[in-house]
C-alpha cells in the first residue's frame, strides 16, 4: 500500500508495502476535535499527520461511512459487496470497526451480508482502552419494521448488546421480541421510520460518539440527505459489474449536491482508498 495524497516529506517509495494495523489505525484516526460540541464541519487535518480540530455535523458526534464502489458505480454484485472488495479493503474495513464506538447498519444489509456481532481484537485493545471504549463496537441496526431474525447470534451472542433503532410506530410485539433476545431498542423517530439526526443524537446520549456506517445505500442516502454524515471512506474498486446494481447511496436527490473535501488517498493493487470530509 502507498499513500498518493497528501504528499509529504514522509511519503516515499517505502510506503509501497503491507501496512500494519497500527499504521492503518493512525491513518484513519477520528479527528481530534470530532467529539467536541458544535455544529458544522470544520477543517479536519490529513489523516495520520496530526489532524486538527474538526467539528461534526451531528453536534458532538463524528459519523463516517465506509463503502466500496466499482468503476461503473456499483455498490455490490449479486447483492453483496464482497465480489468487488479486496484483502486490503477488508483490512481497512476491520480497522474502521476497531476505531468505532458503534457500527450503524440498515436491516436489509444485515440480512444480505449475514451480519454477526463485532468481535474484540487484540490489535486494537490498547487503543480502545486508551480511548475509554468497550472491547468491541456495538452494532446498531436501523429497522422501521423490525423484520429481523432475533434468534441470530447478532442479537443473542454479542460481546456488547446489539442496538435496534426504530420508529415510534414499531410493533410493540416485535419490540418485546427484540428485547427478549437481548437487544436494546431505541425509538429514534416520531413516525414509522428512523430520523437520522435523532438516531445520531440517541447514540451520542449513550456515549457512542465515534460512529461508523456500512450502509446499505438507502440508509446512507438518508444520513447524507439529513446532513449528519461527516466523512466518507470510499474504496474505488478496479472492477466493472455492468448490470443495474445500486449505487453507494440511494433515495431522493438533494436539492443541491453536498460538497466533500478530499483528505487522503491510499492505493494497493489498483484499489483506491479515499477519505472525504464534509465541507
Amino acid at each position: 500500500m502507498r499513500r498518493l495524497f497528501p504528499v509529504t516529506d514522509q511519503t516515499t517509495a517505502a510506503d509501497d508495502r503491507e501496512w500494519s494495523l497500527d499504521e492503518l489505525a493512525d491513518a484513519y484516526a477520528y479527528p481530534a476535535g470530532g467529539t467536541a460540541a458544535g455544529g458544522g464541519a470544520g477543517a479536519g487535518g490529513s489523516p495520520g499527520h496530526g489532524p486538527a480540530e474538526a467539528r461534526s455535523a451531528g453536534g458532538g458526534v463524528w459519523l463516517r461511512a465506509n463503502m466500496v464502489s466499482s468503476l461503473d458505480g456499483a455498490a455490490q454484485h449479486d447483492g453483496r459487496s464482497q465480489p468487488i472488495s479486496s484483502d486490503a479493503d477488508m483490512r481497512i474495513f476491520g480497522t474502521l470497526r476497531g476505531l468505532a464506538d458503534a457500527v450503524v447498519v440498515g436491516a436489509q444489509t444485515v440480512r444480505l451480508e449475514g451480519y454477526r456481532p463485532a468481535r474484540a481484537r487484540d490489535a486494537f485493545a490498547a487503543r480502545r482502552a486508551a480511548a475509554d471504549q468497550g472491547p468491541a463496537p456495538a452494532i446498531a441496526v436501523v429497522s422501521a419494521s423490525l423484520n429481523l431474525d432475533f434468534s441470530l447470534p447478532l442479537f443473542t451472542e454479542p460481546l456488547v448488546p446489539t442496538l435496534v433503532l426504530t420508529g415510534a410506530a414499531a410493533s410493540p410485539e416485535r419490540i418485546k421480541e427484540a428485547e427478549k433476545a437481548g437487544a436494546v431498542v431505541i425509538v429514534a423517530g416520531d413516525g414509522p421510520g428512523v430520523e437520522p439526526a435523532r438516531a445520531v443524537h440517541a447514540l451520542a446520549e449513550r456515549g457512542l460518539v465515534r460512529l461508523l456506517t456500512e450502509g446499505g445505500p438507502r440508509m446512507l442516502g438518508q444520513f447524507a440527505a439529513a446532513g449528519v454524515l461527516d466523512e466518507l471512506c470510499l474504496t474505488v474498486s478496479p472492477t466493472m459489474t455492468v448490470g443495474d446494481a445500486q449505487r453507494i447511496a440511494g433515495g431522493p436527490g438533494l436539492p443541491d449536491p453536498a460538497r466533500f473535501a478530499l483528505d487522503s488517498v491510499l492505493e494497493e493493487a489498483g484499489f483506491l482508498f479515499t477519505r472525504y470530509r464534509r465541507v
